[in-house]
């Protein structure tokens, strides 16, 4: 696997245009725009699939978040590379539906800053997960009214950008499976 020091990321204008790349680190000490993706996953009954970040993680490492998450490298497809990276971090590919995008900027005590045009993705799964343990210290499988109550009651146990998607509703942007 590609250490984050070793890989480069797409950095965009504020209509998601590609302006350049970087290396991966440098864009978020520099605070750079770039592309990001991120994943909502489902499960048949409507469990919405949380991926504990590894506590090692260059930055947010421990925290609750999102099934997914990552950049498509210089010249990849960003569906592409969320299946990819699905595959790389949960052990598993599904179909994914494009919801949108969302931009978000947030600073880290590390110095880093993630600022990101994050195209969202959904899909739907109900087989076995194998998460890479160099990637999530673990994963679970929650209704979205525990979650949204969770992230409430301790905000500071989730990522940034999985508290900016329940702000925006993005788990919901279809309706959970029935």
């Amino acid at each position: 696997m590609t250490s984050a020091s070793e890989e480069h990321v797409i950095i965009v204008d504020a209509d998601d245009n590609p302006i350049g790349t970087a290396e991966k680190l440098a864009a978020h000490r520099a605070g750079s725009l770039h592309r990001a993706f991120s994943l909502v996953i489902w499960n048949n009954t409507g469990g919405l699939l949380l991926q504990k970040r590894h506590a090692g993680k260059y930055h947010s490492g421990g925290l609750w978040t999102n099934a997914c998450c990552g950049h498509p490298r210089p010249g990849e497809d960003v569906h592409a590379a969320a299946l990819r990276r699905l595959d790389e971090e949960m052990g598993f590919t599904c179909s994914l539906i494009a919801l949108g995008t969302i931009t978000y900027r947030a600073e880290f005590s590390n110095g880093l800053t993630e600022h990101e045009i994050v195209h969202v993705f959904r899909g739907i799964y109900a087989g076995t997960i194998r998460p890479n343990p160099d990637e999530a210290d673990g994963y679970e499988w929650a209704e979205l009214a525990e979650v949204r109550r969770r992230v409430a009651a301790a905000p500071e146990s989730y990522s940034v950008w999985f508290r900016e998607y329940i702000a925006a509703q993005w788990p919901m942007m279809l309706d959970a499976p029935s």
